[in-house]
């Protein structure tokens, strides 16, 4: 094996980025760039956590967390983009870990969910589906050989070393930067500004816009939540509650799409019993998605109740 191969396999400590074991917890009299300091250190020792369980597959909740930690980076980063030196770039990178990890993932949820949904079928029915799912486990592996690779590579390592800089650089006195409340007034009022642009009946696709500006609320308002007491609290768990209502409805339009591409990949040759099964998943997966449908705007409100109060 050689030295460079042998290095990439080498687990990344915290210690050796030069990160403290826990941060230095910010209070409410210190400058945003402290708390994102804080933040910054907090996400980068819990993606080195979740890396090796990341690595093995072993249990895909490691992968998930670790592409939170990624994905709370990128919040944070945007919310307060000249706290830190260079962080526009900080957060390019992080785009780039973010979409090596995003499709396995992704994969991870869709086979696990469609899956289930054919428990309940006949025997029969539910070899179909396995078959038919069978494309889907090909695509996994492929997708974690390319993950595999991006943290074998010295670019991840690079992301990491400049995580560790980030966290523990100097904080410049002269710097601009927004009050505390407003790194969660900002994220709040493009989420609230989206909502009253769309239709009544709206696209699938501006749904699934909501919530990831929904998710930027969340991160926001969880990164300013410990020194403000309860005033965030229940904006924390409303903007929760949307981003798992909109991810329902985001998984079955997904689910749904996704086995009507299965059946098309299958060719000319027409299975019928393949054709029937992948009907039902796909009447399941739309119910899913029409049900759902009608419960986000009133997730959504309450999101707007909690965040007129918290931020007036």
């Amino acid at each position: 094996m050689s030295q460079s191969v042998a290095a990439a396999r080498r687990p990344v400590t915290p210690q050796r980025l030069g990160l403290a074991p826990l941060p230095v917890p910010a209070t409410a009299k210190d400058p945003v760039a402290r708390h994102v300091r804080g933040a910054l250190h907090a996400q980068t020792l819990a993606m080195l956590h979740y890396e090796p369980g990341t690595r093995t597959g072993e249990d895909p909740e490691d992968l998930h967390q670790m592409r939170v930690s990624v994905r709370r980076l990128r919040a944070v980063l945007k919310s307060a983009p000249r706290s830190v030196p260079d962080s526009d770039r900080l957060r390019a990178e992080l785009g780039w870990l973010g979409g090596a990890l995003g499709p396995v993932r992704d994969l991870d949820v869709l086979i696990d969910r469609l899956r289930a949904e054919s428990d309940d079928f006949p025997d029969d029915e539910r070899r179909v589906a396995t078959t038919l799912l069978d494309g889907l486990v090909t695509e996994r592996l492929a997708a974690r050989e390319r993950l595999t690779s991006a943290l074998n590579s010295s670019r991840y390592r690079t992301v990491l070393g400049r995580l560790a800089q980030a966290a523990n650089s100097d904080i410049d006195p002269t710097a601009e930067e927004p009050e505390l409340m407003d790194l969660v007034r900002v994220p709040y009022r493009k989420l609230r500004k989206a909502v009253r642009a769309l239709p009544a009946d709206p696209p699938d696709a501006e749904l699934h816009r909501l919530r990831i500006l929904g998710k930027r609320l969340r991160y926001a308002a969880e990164l300013v939540k410990p020194i403000t007491g309860k005033q965030l609290k229940e904006l924390v768990r409303a903007s929760k509650e949307l981003q798992e209502v909109l991810g329902e409805h985001q998984d079955a339009c997904v689910a749904e799409q996704e086995v009507r591409r299965l059946v098309t990949a299958q060719g000319e040759v027409v299975d019928w019993d393949l054709v029937f099964v992948a009907g039902r998943l796909v009447e399941r997966e739309h119910v899913r998605r029409v049900t759902t449908r009608d419960l986000w705007h009133a997730a959504w409100e309450a999101v707007d109740r909690q965040g007129n109060a918290a931020l007036r």
